[in-house]
């Protein structure tokens, strides 16, 4: 597969969140309500605001109003804040408060202690002002400390017994403005302490937890390097022996990620670990980021990749070509005029489909060689009723053709045949309540229609020597402006990938394209040049909203009556 030497869209994609913004950078609105009670949805409301505006160690600014709430202030709440209701007389209400503090903290990190209660509450007065909600990012000193600061520090993780902790400068005393200032305290103590542990920006601070080994953190500067540009990464050990192959639209945004908290996989903490290097390798296109994957995956078989490492692990049905011809499982297509379903990812599923083809179509199940005119003994089939017999003379020749053009036809356009029977069997034997033996039965039925209708759908791109089909990107991904991506498709087969730039006449791109593409063999029978994921990943593509056929060799066509219209019922059997 080549790739057109031209800018990828991604490239433009930079924002200081995908660049993880260091800590010292990142202005901090720290926050603190007094309130009336503790429920918003009570009718409770807030009677004082406090903030602190901080960055880099230093207050930027400092923010504070009482609120009148128009109602009384409950007596004890008035003990324990020490605002009474002749302090909030002829304090601005809310409607004059918030503007001023949403105007005060835009641009900012909001940060409180217990965030959900504070946060909450000036959302909910913000919505019933009908104010815009700036689109802030939140930060909980709670949850961060739950995470950092023992029981053996401290009986439990209150405001006033962290300020204690970390010494704060401002004791705690449930007014708005001294709260969030001890809150500065113990957000620059928690800081201090992580920094100790390889967190230096934001989005490490967000997603830190101490699950996260230090030596698992310490192994971020292994994103440094990668692009923020779609492609495929390959973890690598200290041999150079591949861990584990992956793919994102952002590099080095994904690969950061398997240092941080939102990571949980048991076995990618054990592969972080194991890791020396990381690769990546930009894509044009997130179609060619997901084949790419594909065949490193199958070509470097990573332990720690549980799909698509062994797909020359496959089964057939092959109908075969002889005088009697048969239906047998097989390893491989070979070039001798069989006709084949599959590929099955599983011999169980292949024997299931089989057995569905069997109760059908009553051809001969034994392995022996016949010749045109066979001369020997029935088996028990026969005596069943289940096999035509040809061994022993029971049936023409004409007739037996004619029912293996039947099931030649329901393999690789019509399989009504099989389905009504098999439905048939199954309504039977659900009346009888033998529902085990129906479930059996929709099994096999299953098994049978997602492989014919796989077989179908693969085959029709596998006869096409060339397709040739553009996308139009969505720009709300993050490249600024829609784009067409451009792909070259060759018996099933990505070949070429590309994006048209901007202010490149389309044409002319799309010929360059095709004429870099790698050249692709057919390969032998029905099977794609690609490896059945592979091909089916092209087919959602070229079956999304928007996706025009450019250049097309060949017919891309699909049985209207075939095994598509069944295979949505029993996607999930």
């Amino acid at each position: 597969m080549s790739t057109a030497p031209v800018r990828s869209p991604w490239e433009d994609q930079r924002s200081f969140d995908e660049l993880g913004r260091p800590l010292r950078d990142v202005t901090f609105c720290v926050v603190d309500l007094e309130t009336t009670g503790g429920s918003v949805g009570d009718g409770d409301m807030i009677t004082e605001i406090g903030a602190v505006k901080v960055q880099g160690g230093e207050v930027l600014g400092e923010f504070q109003t009482l609120v009148n709430p128009h109602t009384a202030i409950p007596a004890f709440i008035a003990v324990l804040t020490g605002i009474t209701n002749s302090m909030v007389a002829d304090a601005p209400p809310i409607t004059s408060a918030l503007p001023a503090f949403l105007e005060f903290a835009r641009g900012s990190v909001l940060v409180a202690h217990n965030a959900r209660f504070d946060v909450g509450f000036l959302r909910h007065f913000a919505r019933q002002q009908d104010l815009p909600w700036p689109d802030f990012e939140v930060l909980d000193t709670v949850k961060l400390a739950r995470r950092v600061v023992t029981r053996d520090e401290a009986p439990n993780h209150k405001l006033s017994s962290l300020a204690r902790v970390f010494r704060s400068g401002t004791t705690p005393n449930h007014r708005a403005l001294a709260d969030a200032r001890a809150t500065v305290d113990v957000l620059h103590g928690l800081m201090e302490r992580l920094g100790g542990l390889g967190v230096h920006t934001l989005e490490e601070l967000q997603t830190y937890s101490s699950k996260v080994a230090a030596t698992q953190r310490r192994k971020r500067h292994l994103a440094d390097r990668l692009p923020h540009a779609p492609g495929v990464y390959l973890f690598c050990d200290d041999q150079s022996r591949v861990l584990y192959v992956g793919t994102s639209k952002d590099l080095r945004k994904r690969v950061r990620s398997y240092f941080t908290a939102s990571e949980t996989r048991t076995r990618m903490g054990e592969m972080v670990r194991l890791a020396s290097s990381v690769t990546g390798i930009e894509c044009a296109t997130a179609l060619e980021a997901e084949v790419r994957e594909l065949r490193l995956i199958a070509e470097h078989k990573p332990s720690y990749n549980r799909r698509s490492r062994f797909p020359e692990k496959v089964t057939f049905v092959k109908l075969t070509r002889e005088p009697w011809p048969r239906l047998s499982l097989v390893k491989r297509v070979l070039d001798d005029d069989a006709d084949y379903l599959g590929p099955f990812s599983s011999r169980s599923a292949a024997e299931s489909c089989l057995a569905a083809l069997h109760e059908t179509f009553p051809i001969r199940q034994c392995s022996d060689k016949f010749g045109r005119q066979p001369s020997r003994s029935a088996c028990v089939l026969a005596e069943l009723g289940r096999c035509l017999s040809p061994c022993d003379g029971s049936v023409d020749a004409d007739t037996y053709a004619a029912v293996v053009r039947q099931l030649r036809d329901a393999l690789l356009r019509h399989p009504d045949d099989v389905v009504e029977l098999v439905n048939d069997k199954m309504a039977a034997l659900a009346e009888q309540e033998r529902f085990e033996e129906a479930g059996v039965h929709r099994d096999r039925l299953a098994a049978f229609v997602r492989a014919a209708a796989r077989t179908q759908r693969l085959t029709s791109l596998t006869r096409c020597a060339e397709v040739v089909a553009a996308r139009r990107d969505d720009p709300s991904t993050g490249s600024g402006q829609a784009r067409w991506e451009v792909h070259v498709i060759r018996h099933g087969r990505l070949a070429a990938a590309g994006v048209i730039p901007t202010g490149v006449e389309a044409r002319a791109y799309v010929e360059q394209l095709r004429a870099s593409a790698e050249t692709v063999v057919p390969s032998v029978g029905p099977i794609p040049a690609a490896t059945a994921e592979e091909s089916e990943r092209i087919l959602r593509w070229l079956e999304l909203p928007g996706v025009r056929l450019v250049e097309i060799d060949g017919e891309w066509t699909c049985p209207v009556p075939g095994a598509g219209r069944h295979a949505e019922r029993y996607a999930h059997a």
